[in-house]
């Protein structure tokens, strides 16, 4: 039996987000019924409730005739009832060839740039997505199938940065019965009819016959899943204290207090190990459960061990410390010209006439350039009081010390231009008619993340 068709879970949420105060906010719409549920949602209820909402679509190109109907459906939809549009399109055959990603990867890629680029240009709070319980559903499941930890099983997060869901305790049931008590009209893309990706198998195929096994089998694990990300975010918070306490950072490497992680409890120093090594990695996804338990067992280890990780590390037990390093390669600096991909160490540098990056604008002759970063680097970003210099940009962005030596540093005629997780300076954000530039920023070992 399917509760009320006004989606009283999703209200809660976006009431509870909005915090009393009006708010604007973008909402990612495909045109399939999971998304116009929710755009219809915010242009309706939303509208009583002082929020205002841009339609955001981006037109893959990857099925030909199906996706330009798919971008008119929705334009004239936005037309008929007064909603704000903004749309896009991008060569993600030819991005995923250029990057090396998957087709997915890199369709997920450019869209969520494209969304995050609207999201900033139209001074909006939110990005929302139509992910509902049953993706939710799928995604613990590929997770299970992958040998994923609490973390994987944990499912899509309800907020993560400006990118929230407000459909994630909803079912696909109560959509359709939502779509249907207001008549909303919608797009099928065909190819999710296909099972030739594991998410549709575990779409068409396997969630019927849990469902038959039980009903409310989606429910069930929804709360599951809220149940696991509210001990993994208590957990890994104990395990950030952990490190605040027992780990310091000197040059290129962390040190890790033996005493202080061996008198932790396991399951609180395993996190800590696995968040130390990812953060010296710039990543996670090679990180296996077996790397973190060998480390762990040379916290307990007689000094002098070695033992030699991913990403280059090595973790070396000391009398009183483990310590975890990263052998320091700076890459080779390059010239780079517009239309060109140049390759920094584990990254690729892409300057491409299309948006599908943040985008930048570079005066006529300037030479552009792909280096490291230097002490002397100093970037305003958009919003900021000053300049500030870029080791402290990069520290504030999150990025490790080896994961800071690494990164690209794209410069206009020698000045700090634009640097990946850090932003562009804003002397080069392009501003009236000046032609952009979009800087492509790929690191092969990033840690991809498990949505739909």
């Amino acid at each position: 039996m399917t509760r009320t068709n006004e989606l009283k879970d999703a209200q809660a949420f976006l009431e509870d987000l909005r915090g009393g105060r009006p708010t604007s906010v973008l909402c990612a719409v495909s045109g399939g019924m999971d998304s116009m549920c929710l755009l219809h949602l915010l242009a309706h209820w939303g509208r009583t409730q002082g929020i205002s909402v841009t339609a955001a679509h981006f037109n893959h190109r990857l099925r030909g005739a199906e996706s330009d109907s798919d971008e008119a459906f929705v334009r004239k939809w936005c037309g008929e009832h007064g909603i704000p549009f903004v749309c896009e399109s991008g060569d993600v055959l030819g991005y995923a060839a250029e990057t090396g990603q998957s087709i997915e990867e890199a369709a997920r890629t450019v869209r969520y740039a494209f969304l995050e680029r609207q999201r900033q240009r139209l001074g909006c709070a939110w990005i929302f997505t139509a992910h509902h319980a049953d993706d939710n559903a799928e995604t613990i499941l590929l997770n299970l199938l992958r040998g994923t930890g609490s973390r994987g099983l944990a499912g899509i997060p309800p907020r993560r940065g400006a990118i929230a869901r407000p459909f994630l305790s909803v079912t696909r049931a109560e959509l359709a019965a939502y779509a249907q008590a207001h008549q909303i009209v919608f797009v099928e893309d065909s190819t999710n009819a296909l099972d030739d990706v594991s998410r549709n198998v575990l779409r068409h195929k396997v969630l019927p016959v849990l469902r038959e096994l039980n009903p409310r089998t989606v429910e069930n694990m929804t709360r599951t899943a809220q149940q696991l990300r509210r001990d993994e975010e208590t957990l890994a918070s104990m395990a950030e204290a952990l490190l605040d306490r027992h780990c310091r950072e000197a040059g290129a490497a962390l040190y890790l207090d033996a005493d202080g992680f061996l008198a932790a409890a396991e399951a609180i120093s395993a996190r800590a190990v696995h968040t130390a090594l990812a953060r010296m990695a710039g990543g996670r996804r090679d990180l296996t459960a077996a790397h973190v338990e060998a480390v762990c067992a040379l916290l307990a280890a007689a000094p002098g061990k070695i033992l030699s990780l991913p990403y280059g590390l090595t973790a070396r037990r000391e009398t009183r410390e483990l310590v975890i390093a990263k052998a320091a390669k700076t890459p080779q600096a390059a010239d780079i010209a517009p239309g060109e991909t140049v390759r920094f160490g584990a990254w690729r540098v892409t300057l491409a006439a299309e948006g599908c990056g943040p985008a930048l604008f570079a005066p006529e002759g300037a030479r552009l350039t792909v280096t490291s970063w230097a002490r002397e680097d100093r970037m305003t970003l958009p919003g900021s009081r000053g300049a500030r210099s870029l080791k402290r940009l990069c520290a504030d962005a999150g990025l490790s010390v080896a994961a800071r030596d690494a990164v690209p540093v794209l410069r206009v005629d020698g000045q700090a231009a634009a640097v990946p997780g850090v932003g562009v300076d804003v002397k080069f954000v392009p501003k009236g008619s000046a032609k952009p530039i979009y800087v492509i920023f790929h690191q092969e070992t990033e840690e991809k993340n498990d949505e739909k």
